[in-house]
C-alpha cells in the first residue's frame, strides 16, 4: 500500500494544459501550501502537515514531473522552468478556492516557492524556504573541491540524453544515494516512505532531469534579471539552512537577506531533510512565520 498522509483528502487537480497535480489537502483555516524536494514526493510533510492542519488548511502537491503529478515531455526550457512550475502552484490554489496563500518549500521546492513569491507578491503572503539557496546565489557560490556535493546538479545540467541514459542505467542507487548522504537520522525515512521515493523518481527521470536542467540555464537567467531590477521579496520570509557557508565558503543569511528585506534566517542542526529529521522544528518555525 502506497503511504499517505493520515486524515488528508487526495485528489488530481487541473493547473495547466494537460497537467493534472497529485495533491493532498487536509486541515482547515487559513491557506498553506508545502511544497517537497528531491529525490521525494509530498509524503515529506506528512508529519508537518498533519500537526498544522490543526490551525491551517494545508495544502500538499507533488510538483509538476514529481510523484504522481503530471509529466508533460521538456519541448522547451520553460516546461520546466520555476516560473511555469509556479503559475502551477498559484493555479492549483486558485482551483481550491484561494487566491491568497502562504507557502514553504524544501529544496527544489524552495526554488519553486521563491519564484513564486517573485512573480505573485499579491498572491503569497509568507514565504518559508528550507535548505537551498535562490538558484542564481547557488550557481555563484559553488566553486573548486567543494562543490563535488553538488555534482548531481552538474550531471543533469548537460544536454538531454547523457544524463537521464546514465541515472536510467541504475536509478535505485543514485536516488538513494541523496537519501542516504543528505539525512543525520537515517530512521526519519520509514522503509515504506523511502520506497515510495525510489519509485517516484524511477518513474519520472526525464522530468526531474529537465528540472534540474532548466536551473542552469532558463532559472538563472530569471534570477538574474530579478536581481538587476531590483526586485526583492515583499513578504515575511523564514530561511531554515545548514550550516552550508562554514563547508563552502560563503555566508547564506546575507546571501538570502539581499532578496528578502523582512527575513528570519535560522541555522538547523538537524541534516538536509529537516520536515522529517526535525517535523516539530519545522513545523514551529512555520508558525512563527505565519504570526508575523
Amino acid at each position: 500500500m502506497t503511504p499517505a498522509i493520515a486524515g488528508f483528502d487526495h485528489r488530481r487537480v487541473p493547473v495547466a494544459d494537460g497537467v493534472e497535480l497529485a495533491t493532498a489537502v487536509g486541515g482547515s483555516g487559513p491557506p498553506l501550501v508545502l511544497l517537497h524536494g528531491f529525490p521525494q514526493t509530498h509524503l515529506m510533510w506528512r508529519h508537518v502537515a498533519a500537526d498544522l492542519a490543526t490551525a491551517y488548511t494545508v495544502i500538499c502537491p507533488d510538483l509538476r514531473g514529481y510523484g504522481a503529478s503530471g509529466k508533460p515531455a521538456a519541448t522547451d526550457p520553460s516546461v520546466y522552468s520555476k516560473r511555469t512550475m509556479g503559475a502551477d502552484v498559484v493555479a492549483l490554489a486558485r482551483a481550491l478556492g484561494h487566491e491568497r496563500f502562504a507557502l514553504a518549500g524544501h529544496d527544489r521546492g524552495a526554488l519553486v516557492a521563491f519564484r513564486t513569491a517573485l512573480d505573485h507578491p499579491a498572491a503569497v503572503t509568507h514565504l518559508a524556504c528550507l535548505d537551498v539557496l535562490p538558484t542564481l546565489d547557488m550557481w555563484e557560490a559553488m566553486h573548486g573541491a567543494t562543490a563535488a556535493v553538488g555534482f548531481h546538479l552538474y550531471l543533469m545540467a548537460q544536454p538531454p540524453g547523457l544524463p537521464e541514459r546514465m541515472i536510467a542505467a541504475d536509478p535505485d542507487t543514485f536516488f538513494a544515494h541523496f537519501l542516504d548522504q543528505w539525512t543525520a537520522d537515517p530512521h526519519a525515512i520509514p522503509a515504506d516512505v523511502r520506497a515510495a521515493y525510489l519509485r517516484a523518481c524511477r518513474e519520472a527521470i526525464p522530468s526531474i532531469v529537465a528540472d534540474y536542467r532548466a536551473s542552469a540555464g532558463i532559472d538563472a537567467d530569471h534570477d538574474r534579471a530579478d536581481r538587476e531590477n531590483g526586485t526583492v521579496l515583499r513578504m515575511p520570509v523564514t530561511v531554515l539552512q545548514q550550516d552550508w557557508g562554514a563547508a563552502l565558503g560563503y555566508d547564506a543569511a546575507a546571501l538570502w537577506r539581499a532578496w528578502a528585506p523582512d527575513l528570519d534566517h535560522r541555522t538547523v542542526s538537524s541534516g538536509h531533510f529537516m520536515a522529517e529529521e526535525d517535523p516539530a522544528g519545522v513545523a514551529a518555525a512555520l508558525r512563527a512565520l505565519l504570526a508575523r
